[in-house]
């Protein structure tokens, strides 16, 4: 499954997931079964513990959809972790730099190609799968690294270009704030920015992520255009928000005659 996503990745084909911040099995049940490629259980925006984490991953892998996790930083405990606990990937937060880039590919692989830890857990069926696994984990793990800061921008060609870095995912409020904009995704100088990746990633023909954050199918389907092929659309909590303050407006808007 892993292994099927990472070549659609690679061959820059459009594949579609969704960010999860709210750590319940009903939620992930249904965002699985949605019809996303990939999910996103986000560790470091939310209070998501591992042990929940866990449990996402399980329902998310077992309805046949990758489990990718934002993981809290680039730390190689807590993706050793996400990992042995069957995440398809990781999503690395603050990836600025060629170094930060390898060094989230080194807590990825086992060696001699990294330095992950080998333990047993779910990833490995707890035993038996341990062999399969790690004789496959090196190179259908997807590891994707956040560009969220100017320095990211202007190192992107060196961190696209480390062995292992499968695809990169603007994170836009970040990359906003590292400017001074905090979320002012239209002020001149962010959307320069991120004119520049996508410039740039062309250029390299590597392939374009972004998280469009608004529940707007129209921003989607813009970025689609624009040539982004590895797109998170939305969050969890804004699609269960939105739908329900749209639905009441509608209800109690004033009606002719009334």
């Amino acid at each position: 499954m892993n292994g099927r996503l990472k070549t659609r990745i690679a061959a820059r084909e459009v594949t579609i997931g969704t960010w999860m911040n709210i750590g319940h099995a009903a939620v992930a049940e249904i965002m699985a079964d949605a019809g996303f490629d990939w999910l996103v259980i986000d560790l470091e925006h939310t209070a998501i513990t591992i042990r929940e984490a866990e449990e996402l991953i399980r329902i998310v892998d077992l309805k046949g959809v990758t489990p990718l996790v934002r993981v809290s930083a680039n730390d190689p405990v807590q993706i050793k972790r996400v990992l042995d606990a069957g995440a398809g990937g990781v999503i690395v937060p603050m990836v600025n730099s060629a170094a930060d880039a390898a060094a989230a590919v080194r807590a990825v692989k086992y060696p001699p190609v990294g330095t992950r830890g080998v333990g047993i857990g779910r990833a490995h069926r707890y035993g038996p799968g341990f062999a399969e696994y790690e004789s496959t984990v090196n190179e259908s793990t997807i590891v994707v690294a956040q560009i969220e800061h100017k320095d990211a921008i202007a190192n992107l060609g060196e961190i696209q270009g480390t062995p292992g870095i499968d695809a990169t995912i603007i994170g836009p409020y970040d990359l906003s704030a590292s400017v001074g904009r905090p979320g002012l995704l239209d002020d001149p100088v962010v959307v320069a920015l991120l004119r520049r990746y996508e410039a740039d990633s062309k250029a390299a023909g590597k392939p374009l992520g972004v998280h469009v954050v608004p529940p707007r199918i129209e921003l989607l389907q813009e970025k689609i255009a624009a040539g982004y092929t590895f797109l998170a659309y939305s969050v969890d909590f804004l699609f269960l928000g939105e739908a329900c303050r749209g639905d009441l407006a509608r209800l109690r808007a004033p009606r002719g005659g009334d």
